[in-house]
């Protein structure tokens, strides 16, 4: 069973980002934490160029990287994770972004098999027929990071975005919420759409609570709209008592939307995030949000590709991280209560 850096990282108690510093000689590592993660490495028998030193000599050890946009804070930590791992094993990246436009990320996968790249790490949003199509034909292994295939049919990297939904909204009508609105991505999208939603829907169901569509407002993920969903819900003659919002930058919105009509948060509005974004931390009140590891969805998605690049035994096809909830300031509750 080939040691992976995951194991390594919890078989020293630390994260993969350091055990990639680690491994790579960055010098921003305390002694004390270098000392362990090397212990582990030893212990493990842990071989971070293994791959590299059995590449054919045909092979480019080039990988190409397809996001929507690297200027978002969510998928330039992913892109953070698959470089640092793509580092470990001496390959280099050619990173592109498809604007989550179909017509692009079709174009840019061809564009990376003319270049003769080893593999591609793909991030993106509906699986199209198309891009099934395209994926098959591929001569090189395609994994999708932080993408939802809905049959199956690739490697891929998430979490359970669903369970994780369910969980958030759980959290606040434990707390007696009745009326928790949902500020969501388009429901055509698998993720921050549908998914979200599903677990959105699920968590009112086990609680005996109508599903109640004025709830349910639909925004593009960004900050605006998050400013124009709470206007929005604070127009409504039975307003929401708590937002459950499909991402971080669209539950900053919703806080200074409220923040700006003269409510508190989370006195008269307790507000979940999704993503665990550095802007949680940046907002005051602090955000209460959805920790998915985005950093190690790109670092074990990059692994994967390493396996199936070099031909290794590959137990799990899609793989599913584990997230958890970050209480913070607005809510007014912890994982306790």
């Amino acid at each position: 069973m080939n040691v992976t850096i995951y194991d390594v990282a919890r078989e020293a108690g630390v994260s993969m980002a350091t055990v990639s510093r680690v491994v790579n000689g960055n010098p921003n590592v305390k002694p004390t934490t270098r000392k362990r993660v090397m212990e582990a490495i030893d212990r493990l028998g842990y071989r971070p160029n293994a791959v590299a030193r059995g590449l054919a000599s045909k092979r480019t050890t080039t990988v190409g990287v397809i996001i929507p946009d690297i200027s978002s804070i969510f998928f330039s930590e992913l892109a953070r994770g698959i470089e640092d791992i793509a580092t470990m094993y001496k390959y280099n990246i050619i990173l592109s972004n498809s604007d989550q436009n179909k017509d692009k990320e079709i174009h840019l996968i061809n564009t990376m098999l003319e270049k003769q790249v080893d593999g591609i790490v793909f991030m993106g949003g509906e699986i199209t027929k198309d891009h099934e199509e395209t994926f098959k034909k591929s001569p090189v292994p395609v994994v999708l990071s932080a993408t939802i295939d809905e049959k199956k049919e690739f490697p891929s990297v998430n979490i359970d975005y669903i369970q994780a939904a369910y969980d958030a909204v759980s959290a606040l009508i434990k707390q007696g919420h009745k009326r928790v609105a949902m500020l969501s991505g388009t429901l055509e999208d698998p993720i921050n759409g549908y998914q979200k939603y599903s677990g959105y829907k699920k968590a009112l169901q086990e609680a005996d609570i109508e599903l109640d569509d004025s709830l349910i407002v639909i925004g593009d993920y960004t900050y605006q709209s998050g400013l124009e969903a709470m206007n929005q819900l604070l127009e409504m003659k039975e307003k929401p008592s708590a937002v459950f919002a499909s991402t971080d930058e669209m539950a900053l919105g919703l806080i200074h939307g409220a923040q700006d009509a003269g409510y508190k948060i989370p006195e008269d509005f307790e507000i979940i995030g999704f993503d665990n974004t550095r802007l949680a931390t940046m907002v005051r009140p602090t955000l209460t949000t959805v920790v998915q590891p985005m950093y190690d969805i790109g670092a074990v998605s990059m692994r994967l590709l390493t396996k199936l690049m070099n031909k290794e035994e590959v137990t799990e096809n899609a793989v599913v991280l584990p997230h958890r909830i970050e209480y913070r300031q607005s809510t007014s509750f912890s994982e306790e209560d």
